[in-house]
């Protein structure tokens, strides 16, 4: 059985992160991402906006090539926004970039999603009560400290994508009605321990 295609995932550029780099344009894209198509009125809701200020972002967001009419969806007016990628990947060069607002962008960038995690496990601690016991027993909030060389560190994280990639589409768990939407946050950073 052929699997549908998915969505790539997009490598920012200075153009592009300016143009995501807004707290509520990166909630909005990732509440398509990981929750599906959606109208700017029902995000607003959801994400306790005024639903003038998710239109007007998620245009911006579909000028960057972000966003995109579903249109497989909505009846007369009503527009449906759908994301354009899986995922999105930057750069490391943009936080050494010689202009101070593309190097700005990229951090603020790298904080919200930093943010966005934080917030994601902070609701999945807060509700996991009302979850099943066969989940919270295997939900895993864990970490480790390794002494690893930088080359290692990279090695390290592609293996853990690669390992992450493979359960992506499973078909095993297409039609399963036990299988939910699992988050998986990976970090890897140096850490003076002086």
């Amino acid at each position: 059985m052929n699997k549908p295609d998915k969505p790539s995932v997009r490598e920012l550029d200075a153009r592009s992160l300016r143009g995501l780099a807004h707290p509520l344009r990166m909630r909005l894209l990732d509440s398509l991402r990981f929750n599906g198509p959606a109208t700017a009125s029902q995000l607003a809701e959801k994400l306790g906006e005024s639903s003038g200020a998710t239109s007007y972002h998620l245009r911006q967001l579909a000028a960057h090539g972000f966003v995109e009419d579903d249109p497989e969806r909505g009846k007369g007016r009503e527009r449906w926004w759908k994301a354009v990628h899986r995922g999105l990947a930057v750069d490391n060069a943009l936080l050494q970039d010689e202009d101070p607002e593309v190097r700005g962008a990229a951090d603020f960038y790298l904080h919200e999603v930093a943010m966005s995690q934080m917030r994601n496990l902070s609701t999945w601690l807060g509700n996991r009560g009302a979850w099943p016991a066969e989940w919270t027993q295997v939900a895993d909030l864990s970490s480790d400290t390794l002494r690893l060389t930088p080359e290692l560190a990279q090695e390290l994280s592609d293996r853990m994508w690669a390992l992450i990639g493979e359960y992506r589409d499973l078909d095993a768990v297409r039609d399963d009605p036990r299988a939910e939407t699992v988050r998986v946050h990976t970090h890897t950073f140096p850490l003076h321990t002086d």
